[in-house]
């Protein structure tokens, strides 16, 4: 008997994924029932899949729009990998080329097609999609086609006629960064007002979001990339130069860095990406205007060396970290002098609503930079997604605990110094007049005759610093631009001195008096790491040998997970995550006779065939377990581990599993709360946290919710079954 064809199976056998992300089962099911659909999820949350899987169960081949040539390419290669035909059609194909293609299209042979919005301006191509089988159109970065988006593009406007010429074909459009606004100008533009849209979370868990003074910046990116040493980065610059001028001081400190941005010939970019891209390449200084349209998904590192434009623009290349879901970074160095440099350019556009549009935006992105809360629950807001709960446990301001603290006095003292040298030197020569330096120019200058000549000899010289980017943020400063660029006090400033007012600031409780000793909090490390590093070997060898990237071989994700489970055959190799039937067949040996040699070489024990994907206790839960027998919380565990509280509970979740007792009575909810969870459970039927939280209202926070659920199986209150 023929087995039925299911969302579900194709996940399995295509994709190599045993369940659906939140929300991507729901948006298939509206797409297979050929609704319309607005889909706003976050970059690495599965977007892709919505149209992807669907284009599998249509008879015809699905359109999908896309504004990035160099982010076709690499999906095509991915699909492909994975047994999917798909092919594109863009500048980078001579006339033949295209041509070839369409004549695959029109045989049957292609189910996605991928397309860039130019085109479809193009008659020849108008005819050529009236002569196939068009089941789906899905519009990828579908914020492009709103003026009130950070990357408007003309030609999207010419996607309400598509929609229009092919009534029958459902439209699917997609995007990871758009306000209230911004969604319902979508819904406009494209006729979707009878179709569904689907709002994910704009969380990113995995991600660690930073702000940090732009002093000694360059210092301070050595250190954040020797954290990261030979993991793929992007750092984000304002202008063209400063790409060149950073890439060039990387590669004399001994770092693989190439520069990235629009003035660079086509071929030179392209190179550059495919160095990237292929690993070969592993740092891209690029401006924050011409973004990469990479998929590449193992980026762990994405440094913004100057002021973005906007928060949209901002979450939008953040995300780029990250996009297979493990522990990845996003740092902001901010000065007040960056945000100067972008209202020149706003005080420069002839359209006063296009002006004033931009003016709103910076200024969200400044109020981001100088925030003392979580800069996650200030990110879900901007978006308009509610926080529930304190803080996110995984940003600086959550992670580095704050204290505040009165400047008036040494505040009063930058100014006065900075005033009375003539707003004509910079942070390093103010602060060595403030330390009472004998430094050859500041006697010649006659600056050492001044009142305010080593009035601050109590302060370290690096929390003078510190305390200048302080009041940069708060705009009692201002750093002019050029190589050396000039401390002014502002407008803000001069009122703070005229009416001597209080001012309180906050710092990371550790920098007084020491500098503080900034690290990137520990991850999970319940993989093999030597193990890990083979498999990595062995997949550039085999991308290397197909031309491909490394990612579309494997991702990160699927190699920790090997390294965690330890495949020895191709039964339980199946069970790893992202090992579909066309990656199974086509490299599923070579990595099992890697782990095989290694696991014979270290004495790792034969697992059961029947172990599939289940993860052993290691020595990160055992620590979480110690922790939590010495009665401490969650939050003081993550705090102690560098962790998100999240993965504290995932630690226990996993002690649980495995037949270890979690005594977790100190830190579950109140026995009223703890009831009244039970009762959900039970009244749900379900041991799925989504129905159990709507039940209760959005009330208590899903962290709460599975601490109870994880004690409620332990009694045996409620079913066993897999946590979601």
């Amino acid at each position: 008997m023929e087995q039925t064809v299911t969302p579900l199976s194709l996940l399995k056998s295509r994709f190599g994924y045993e369940s659906f992300r939140p929300l991507q089962a729901e948006i298939i099911d509206n797409v297979l029932a050929q609704q319309d659909t607005l889909v706003l999820m976050p970059t690495g949350a599965g977007k892709s899949l919505c149209y992807q899987l669907p284009a599998l169960l249509f008879d015809g081949t699905t359109l999908v729009v896309s504004p990035l040539i160099a982010l076709m390419k690499d999906q095509v290669d991915a699909l492909n990998a994975a047994g999917i035909p798909a092919a594109y059609i863009n500048s980078s194909l001579s006339g033949a080329e295209a041509q070839q293609v369409q004549a695959q299209v029109r045989q049957g042979r292609v189910k996605l097609l991928y397309v860039a919005p130019e085109r479809l301006a193009l008659p020849g191509f108008q005819r050529f999609l009236r002569e196939i089988e068009l089941s789906l159109i899905a519009i990828d970065e579908a914020h492009c086609i709103s003026e009130w988006g950070h990357e408007f593009r003309p030609d999207y406007r010419n996607l309400r006629q598509l929609h229009e010429d092919f009534p029958s074909a459902p439209v699917i459009a997609l995007t990871a960064t758009a306000t209230e606004r911004v969604r319902q100008d979508i819904i406009d533009q494209l006729a979707l007002q009878r179709g569904k849209t689907f709002l994910s979370s704009f969380n990113r868990e995995n991600l660690r979001y930073s702000v940090l003074p732009k002093q000694k910046s360059w210092e301070q990116l050595i250190s954040l990339l020797d954290n990261h040493r030979d993991q793929p980065a992007i750092i984000y610059c304002l202008s063209r130069q400063e790409t060149e001028d950073i890439a060039a001081g990387l590669r004399a400190k001994g770092y693989e860095a190439s520069a990235y941005h629009a003035g660079l010939d086509s071929e030179t970019r392209r190179l550059t990406q495919e160095d990237f891209v292929r690993d070969r390449v592993p740092i891209v200084v690029a401006t924050i205007a011409f973004g990469m349209g990479i998929d590449k998904p193992d980026v762990r590192l994405v440094v913004h060396h100057s002021l973005p434009k906007s928060l949209e623009g901002y979450y939008q290349e953040t995300g780029r970290a990250g996009r297979d879901g493990l522990p990845s970074e996003c740092v902001l160095f901010y000065s007040y002098g960056d945000k100067v440099r972008q209202d020149y350019f706003i005080d420069r556009m002839d359209d006063s609503t296009e002006q004033q549009n931009a003016r709103e935006k910076i200024a969200r992105m400044v109020e981001y930079a100088q925030l003392s809360t979580c800069r996650r629950r200030f990110l879900l807001e901007y978006f308009g997604e509610s926080w529930i709960g304190g803080g996110c446990g995984r940003c600086d301001v959550c992670l580095e605990p704050r204290e505040e603290f009165d400047a008036t006095e040494v505040a009063q003292k930058i100014l006065s110094a900075v005033v009375r040298t003539g707003e004509r030197f910079g942070t390093a020569y103010v602060v060595r007049v403030l330390l009472g330096s004998r430094d050859k120019r500041i006697l010649e200058m006659g600056h050492h005759q001044l009142s305010v000549y080593g009035i601050a000899r109590d302060w370290e010289r690096s929390e003078l610093r510190e305390v200048i980017g302080l009041l940069q943020a708060k705009r009692l400063l201002a750093q002019g631009n050029g190589d050396y660029p000039t401390l002014a006090v502002t407008p803000e400033g001069r009122e703070f001195l005229r009416r001597r007012d209080t001012l309180v600031l906050f710092r990371p409780v550790q920098s007084r008096g020491a500098q503080a000793n900034r690290s990137v909090p520990s991850t999970d490390d319940d993989y093999d790491r030597r193990l890990f590093e083979e498999l990595r070997t062995l997949r550039r060898r085999l991308a290397d040998e197909r031309n491909l990237p490394p990612y579309v071989v494997f991702g990160d994700a699927s190699l920790r997970h090997m390294a965690t489970i330890y495949p020895r055959t191709m039964e339980q190799f199946a069970h790893v995550r992202g090992a579909g039937a066309a990656r199974l067949q086509d490299y599923g040996r070579q990595f099992i006779d890697v782990i095989n040699a290694y696991a014979s070489a270290h004495g790792v024990p034969e697992r059961s065939p029947h172990a599939g994907s289940q993860a052993p206790v290691t020595r990160t839960h055992q620590a979480t377990a110690e922790l939590l027998g010495r009665g401490l919380s969650v939050a003081e565990i993550a705090r102690e581990r560098g962790l998100a509280e999240t993965t504290v509970i995932s630690h226990l979740e996993r002690l649980a599993g495995q037949g270890v007792l979690v005594d977790l009575t100190h830190v579950l909810p109140e026995s009223g709360k703890l009831s009244e969870i039970e009762e959900a459970f039970n009244v749900c039927g379900s041991v799925q946290l989504k129905p159990v939280w709507e039940f209760l209202e959005t009330r208590l926070s899903y962290d709460e919710l599975r601490l109870a659920r994880l004690h409620l199986r332990q009694e045996g209150r409620i079913p066993s079954g897999v946590p979601s």
